[in-house]
């Protein structure tokens, strides 16, 4: 079975998942790959852009692999080579190695997203460089079984409840618990991270790294940006790996603050956190084509995007985990925001931010060459 027929009879989504499930089998993976250098990533926000700033910087030197989650419109956004999405040849070929040595009772026993965790160890083992995006969690996340040459802790907030705790500090620990030998804490929010990080690093006698602070000229891009290139910079300054700063200038994130036109920008930021880092980015009122999922705190975040919004224009997403759209109405009305249903029309008057998850970004994308400008 190719592998996106396989993946495609996994849910997306878990209420329960059993942690000891990949670990067992990993380890039967193990002896068939080899071992690479691995730069283990968890926060709450700025994961995947950071990782894919050190990927792309650390490729001009070497051989690099950036896995992260989830992708916006094709599965293999997941997997970026040396400057490019991975084709679907080799995600095959790794499927039908990785399914061959797990056998098709574990393999398909593996949720969605351990099952693509473990696709990209068997991808990126010939690569000098694999850096690993974790996905909601920290100790317990799929990522988490690889060997570490360092952490990264990104920025940590309030989001995933259900899975991590209720307070910032079990937050924070279920995360940082994940580290082994040595981490680099990215500027925080909250000062009980860094409280929390220090105490985890001095149990596990790990070696405690802060970002190094450095100005850059990197264009236009929004302040929270250019903080997470200085993260992945200070990442590559303590593994000894060369870069030149130049090439950020050759960086296209596709899905941060991005500038689909001259006036359409896509983010898939979905939490307070992302929208408070989208609000200072944003220099002039927009018009918000938002959607959310049910487990986000959507009044909370638009509250703080408030001031910047015209209007909200709510866009229809597909997913099980989707908010009902009278909730969203709810929320906008006691936040007396005015609101009306997106409808696939675009005046070229008007500036818009799309933004609330990456299923917003997908539906807006898929409609895309349809919408009236």
């Amino acid at each position: 079975m190719k592998y996106d027929i396989f993946l495609n009879t996994k849910p997306l989504y878990y209420k329960e998942i059993d942690h000891e499930r990949v670990y067992n089998a990993y380890e039967i993976l193990k002896p068939y790959i080899k071992q690479v250098k691995n730069i283990h990533i968890v926060g709450t926000n700025g994961k995947g852009s950071t990782g894919r700033i050190l990927a792309h910087l650390a490729s001009a030197s070497l051989s690099a692999g950036h896995y992260s989650s989830p992708h916006i419109v094709k599965f293999n956004e997941r997997f970026w080579f040396n400057g490019k999405d991975v084709s679907d040849e080799d995600l095959e070929k790794a499927h039908q190695k990785l399914f061959n040595i797990l056998g098709e009772k574990i393999s398909k026993e593996l949720s969605y997203f351990e099952y693509s965790t473990l696709l990209a160890f068997v991808l990126f083992e010939n690569c000098d460089l694999m850096v690993l995006e974790a996905g909601l969690g920290g100790e317990f996340d799929a990522t988490n079984v690889y060997d570490k040459a360092l952490s990264i802790i990104t920025p940590i907030g309030i989001d995933h409840q259900d899975f991590l705790g209720e307070s910032i500090e079990d937050i924070a620990s279920t995360k940082i618990r994940s580290i082994q030998k040595q981490m680099l804490l990215a500027p925080q929010i909250y000062d009980e991270v860094e409280e929390i990080a220090k105490s985890i690093c001095e149990e596990k006698n790990a070696k405690l790294f802060k970002c190094k602070d450095k100005k850059l000229c990197w264009e236009t891009h929004p302040t929270y940006l250019l903080e997470n290139a200085k993260v992945a910079m200070s990442a590559l300054d303590i593994l000894g790996i060369t870069y030149d700063e130049a090439d950020l200038k050759s960086l296209k994130l596709f899905g941060r603050f991005y500038a689909l036109t001259p006036n359409i920008r896509i983010d898939v930021g979905h939490n307070p956190l992302a929208s408070q880092a989208i609000f200072e980015a944003l220099d002039a009122p927009v018009v918000l084509i938002y959607n959310s999922l049910d487990d986000k705190d959507y009044e909370e975040v638009l509250r703080i995007l408030k001031p910047k919004i015209k209007r909200v224009e709510i866009l229809a997403i597909d997913s099980q985990r989707a908010t009902t759209k009278e909730e969203i109405e709810k929320a906008l009305k006691k936040l007396e925001i005015s609101y009306s249903h997106f409808e696939g029309k675009i005046d070229k008057e008007e500036n818009y931010l799309v933004f609330g998850s990456f299923y917003v970004v997908e539906g807006f994308l898929k409609s895309f060459e349809r919408i009236v400008l």
